[in-house]
């Protein structure tokens, strides 16, 4: 947890403080204090005779509105605008579109802090901001704090001045927490996009296109014997702090000098370590039904200790007296791949060459379409609506879904025309969109070639709603059943050529050997699923899933130029808050961008034509 905060003062109309030796200091500087800052405080303190109060001490200090008053003081960043940013600079750009929109969220952050208790906090408006330029540079959080002492850009984007007290950069992490605490994580993506509205530059309804990526969590992928190993070496070291050499069982050093104090040879065979995790789960066993024993065992029960039995149910079956570890097949994707980090799970995709295996978190990634061809030299008009972090195993229907709701929670409407790939299109969403006036833009998957490579349901003419079916001979079927599973709800069409397939000509293609006749199943929208599969063969299909492309390149540039690909914190949660500044980040770029291209046609267009 973390301290009690008072929420700092926030006075648009302040200006900052400025001591003589900072006046003197930066008069030594004359406009370069962003590379030499440290040295020529150092120097003037020794001609001044007196020593100077030490650059690196972090005090927190509260933060005034941007503004780009001729009032300033001579050597303020705001003085020296006209010299070192120009119109076009993406940090003077930042000051003038972006900051304001975080200055005025500063009614969400004050939700984070004690309103009239504790110490006064680190102005959060200011940590907001360095964190999204910190996100848009790519930057840790100690290289951060170290761009407010050097760089002149961060300082006049966020409304300072070279020399201004610093913090200290485990701030941010508090800062995260307190977001994640508060339920505020989605709090600087939505800023940003509620600015992009308010621009005219993200209509609430729009043209949007849907796509997931892949997260690495911030662990190692370890092998059934590491991790239930390694779980009993963090329950063990949990359970020695909390009881007594007393209150331990028997059997206590044993398990610690196998657990604590030794390691795996893994140069054994397979045989020796298939025996090691049999031991591993007999003795975690062991511990388990110890702690479930006697009443006053019950207060060893901590997080790891929950946690390792938990791996223990999903790793091991036990069978009258004895523990077995379960068959490979029988593991579920959701089971703790690391004990340093459960909540990232195994997913794999594709088969063969193309597999690809991971441990972390899924990332659906949405963005608007704009349809107009963009002039040379012109950035992308399509920014993103939407991040969504979840489990790994999870499917990308699910992850839709969760994007969905959380757009809602933005304000966003559903996209009248989403563009998916085929992990999002089914008969069910098609026909959800179809009946809410909306289109599903994505290619059906083809039917399952179960029969032995004879002829699918793709082959048939089927009209569900009519009861109607017929089959490549162009015979229509004799009877049509209505299934209905008792548990989930989920209804089928069964559909028989009852007496028509004994002497048809194709029944080799058809009809298996050991079928009297043919039948086919199906769903009760495999009408719109059918027209689908139909449609996608198209020539004008092909040119409207153009417009899903984009997204491949959005993704990369959010993993190569804001690192979603690799988790820096550890936890979902953590993980969510990271791909929601990340997204932020890109969608600042973008807006800079936009506004940088703006002005260079206004200057363009201004310009007279010279002979």
């Amino acid at each position: 947890m973390i301290g009690t905060f008072a929420v700092p003062s926030f006075d648009s109309a302040e200006k900052p403080r400025t001591s003589f030796f900072d006046t003197q200091a930066r008069s030594v500087l004359n406009f370069t204090a962003a590379s030499s800052l440290d040295l020529c405080v150092r120097r003037l303190a020794r001609r001044q005779g007196y020593a100077p109060s030490h650059p690196r001490a972090f005090q927190e200090a509260t933060v005034s509105l941007p503004a780009f008053s001729t009032q300033a003081e001579l050597f303020s960043m705001a003085g020296l605008s006209c010299h070192l940013f120009g119109p076009t600079d993406r940090y003077r750009l930042f000051a003038q579109v972006v900051y304001p929109a975080v200055v005025a969220a500063r009614g969400d952050l004050e939700k984070c802090y004690c309103p009239d208790n504790g110490r006064v906090a680190v102005e959060p408006v200011l940590m907001v901001g360095v964190s999204l330029l910190q996100y848009l540079d790519g930057l840790p959080d100690r290289q951060a704090v170290d761009m407010l002492r050097y760089h002149a850009g961060w300082n006049f984007a966020l409304n300072r001045q070279l020399g201004d007290e610093l913090f200290h950069p485990t701030t941010l992490v508090n800062l995260r927490q307190r977001l994640i605490e508060h339920e505020q994580s989605a709090l600087g993506f939505k800023t940003i996009l509620d600015a992009l509205a308010a621009a005219g530059l993200v209509w609430r309804p729009s043209r949007q296109r849907l796509d997931s990526t892949q997260m690495f969590g911030l662990v190692s992928r370890m092998s059934r014997l590491d991790c239930v190993r390694e779980s009993l070496r963090l329950a063990l070291q949990e359970l020695d702090g909390s009881i007594g050499p007393e209150a331990r069982p028997g059997f206590w050093l044993e398990l610690w000098e196998r657990y604590v104090e030794s390691q795996i040879d893994y140069r054994a065979g397979s045989e020796a370590l298939g025996r090691k995790l049999v031991e591993a789960g007999t003795d975690t066993g062991r511990l388990l039904a110890w702690a479930r024993g006697p009443s006053e065992n019950t207060l060893a029960w901590g997080p790891q200790l929950l946690l390792l039995e938990r791996v223990f149910a999903e790793q091991f079956e036990m069978s009258a007296a004895t523990v077995a570890p379960k068959n490979k097949a029988d593991l579920s994707s959701d089971r703790v791949q690391n004990p340093h980090e459960p909540e990232a799970t195994y997913a794999v995709k594709g088969e063969g060459p193309k597999k690809k295996e991971h441990v972390g978190y899924k990332v659906p990634v949405a963005e608007t379409v704009t349809q107009a061809e963009l002039k040379p030299g012109e950035p992308t008009e399509n920014f993103l609506t939407g991040i969504v972090t979840h489990a790994a195993h999870e499917s990308d229907e699910a992850g839709a879904e969760k994007m969905e709701a959380e757009q809602a929670a933005m304000g966003l409407d559903k996209p009248p025309v989403h563009y998916v790939d085929g992990a999002y299109v089914s008969a069910e969403k098609l026909a959800e969109a179809q009946a809410e006036g909306r289109s599903l833009i994505g290619p059906a998957a083809s039917a399952p070639n179960n029969n032995g490579g004879r002829y699918t349901t793709e082959d048939f003419q089927i009209e569900v709603e009519q009861r109607k079916a017929i089959c490549p001979a162009g015979k229509e079927n004799r009877q049509c059943s209505r299934l209905e599973e008792q548990v989930t709800g989920k209804v089928t069409y069964r559909f028989e050529w009852s007496t028509q397939c004994a002497n048809c000509p194709l029944r080799e293609r058809c009809v298996g050997p050991e079928q009297k006749h043919r039948s086919i199943v199906v769903g009760e929208h495999h009408s719109a699923l059918q027209a689908r599969r139909r449609e996608q063969k198209t020539e004008a299909f092909g040119q409207e899933m153009k417009h899903r492309n984009g997204i491949e390149g959005t993704q990369s540039e959010l993993v190569r130029a804001h690192g979603i690909r690799r988790a820096r914190y550890r936890g979902l949660a953590q993980a969510r808050l990271q791909n929601y500044f990340a997204g932020a980040a890109c969608n600042v770029k973008r807006w800079i961008n936009r506004k940088v291209w703006e002005l260079l046609q206004v200057e363009a267009a201004t310009v007279p034509a010279v002979s």
